[in-house]
């Protein structure tokens, strides 16, 4: 694969900007497709070309809210989101799922440091049974049904390449063992907000952190206190965080 380093450096920018000084973030979804099986939670990740943002990384289905995702009222982002995410997973991966069948769980914003930004609703949802997935090759050029630890341990390993929100998804869904616990806690708390900000320690480690962690206002990521941060340091990620999810 693409040295993950130079991906992350990519992604996060080596140094983050003010919050002031940052690119618009462009709108967009994504939705994180839950199977149960023998051995486990199981979801489909897609492997992007390299002809296109996030190019070489394993991906969940989705993409920008274009203007025909908001209907009727063109204020409702929302409902766009969910409309871009059912839209998303049909294109990316030839499967048709409901708006209504998502739980939004998550909002992600990358920090100001990214030329590009994607502000975007996660959502997820259980599919059963077996379907045939098919890819385009062009923006897509494989996919795979994967457990949540597998991928990890495949990203440790320097097998695959994971953006930061995709591993911190993908920590959170293997905590449990069925879909339906998944979607449960889910759909009982109200969406978690990500507005990222990105620090190095005095060692040179990046440090993706979000509200909560004691380094967050000031980008210290040095400062001792709460934790609610993700580590990327050259030999794995470590998420840490003192928040109850």
């Amino acid at each position: 694969m693409t040295d993950d380093k130079q991906h992350r450096n990519d992604i996060y920018g080596d140094i983050d900007k003010k919050p002031e000084d940052a690119s618009p973030a462009i709108p967009a979804a994504t939705v994180i497709l839950l199977k149960d099986t023998d051995d486990g939670i199981q979801t489909l990740m897609l492997h992007r070309t390299s002809k296109v943002h996030f190019g070489g990384m394993w991906v969940f289905p989705g993409g920008r809210i274009d203007p025909e995702d908001y209907g009727d009222d063109p204020d409702d982002v929302d409902q766009a989101a969910r409309t871009a995410a059912a839209r998303e997973t049909m294109e990316e991966a030839s499967l048709s799922i409901a708006p209504d069948q998502f739980v939004w769980f998550a909002h992600w914003t990358p920090p100001a440091s990214v030329p590009k930004r994607y502000a975007t609703w996660f959502f997820a949802t259980s599919v059963e049974g077996n379907h045939d997935v098919n890819v385009d090759g062009q923006e897509i050029a494989a996919h795979e049904w994967i457990a949540p630890s597998s991928a990890l341990e495949r990203h440790s390993k320097g097998e695959i390449d994971l953006a930061p929100p995709t591993w911190v998804t993908l920590y959170h869904v293997m905590q449990y063992e069925k879909v339906s616990d998944v979607l449960k806690v889910f759909a009982e708390n109200p969406h978690r907000v990500y507005e990222t900000h990105i620090g190095k320690r005095a060692d040179g480690v990046r440090v993706a952190m979000w509200d909560g962690d004691a380094g967050y206002e000031a980008t210290d990521a040095d400062a001792e206190g709460l934790r609610h941060r993700l580590t990327m340091a050259e030999g794995g990620f470590e998420f840490e965080t003192d928040i109850t999810y």
